[in-house]
């Protein structure tokens, strides 16, 4: 890896810092009933969980139809399903203090933890909603955890519209809520020069 972390990142320490940090959420409603929370530099021990993320996921690439043929998916992946240990704890307290904090607003916890690892700028993904299960249908959340080089996600409303940027940086956590995953599209765009950057993004069951 390339990626060097900063010296002054600011660290959160243990689950009850993480619960009492999500006070500092930033909202940002869009249209629909959709809306984003935000908050920088939120994850503790970053430097540690990107390399255990790394070393220690059972990374898998992924093809896809397109046309008449297979293409790799351009990142790599693998989902950790209920009950499955996450590869450091700091995601563990980070999936407990999240389902506390949003317990009233989504009425049950995060339950799965979907991976996805960009070696460089030319991973990305497509323009896509969560709406496999009930996000098609349901309000819902998906809490994405970012380290690593920072990228760029972009939204836009479903069927077409001006886009917002939110760049994710090192331990960045962003929140989608509401109906963004039937009424928005997401992507993480390829750019021309980046470092390794992972995801892990939390959702609830039968979200996909």
């Amino acid at each position: 890896m390339d990626f060097q972390s900063t010296l002054f990142a600011e660290q959160a320490t243990g689950g009850v810092a993480l619960a009492s940090s999500l006070a500092d959420l930033e909202r940002h409603p869009l249209a629909h009933g959709a809306w984003v929370d935000v908050r920088r530099s939120w994850l503790p021990d970053a430097d540690e969980v990107m390399a255990a993320l790394v070393a220690q996921v059972p990374w898998r690439a992924e093809k896809r139809q397109m046309y008449d043929r297979l293409v790799d998916v351009p990142r790599l992946v693998h989902t950790y399903m209920i009950g499955e240990e996450l590869p450091h704890p700091a995601l563990t307290e980070a999936r407990e203090a999240l389902s506390a904090h949003y317990a009233e607003e989504l009425g049950e916890p995060f339950r799965t933890a979907g991976c996805c690892y960009y070696r460089d700028g030319r991973d990305s993904v497509a323009w896509h909603g969560d709406t496999i299960g009930r996000g098609s249908t349901t309000d819902t959340m998906v809490a994405i955890v970012s380290v690593g080089d920072p990228r760029r996600l972009l939204l836009r409303p479903r069927g077409g519209g001006e886009s917002l940027a939110f760049e994710m940086g090192h331990g960045d956590l962003l929140v989608m809520g509401g109906s963004c995953q039937r009424t928005w599209e997401h992507a993480v765009p390829k750019v021309a020069h980046a470092g390794p950057r992972l995801s892990v993004q939390f959702r609830p069951f039968n979200v996909f």
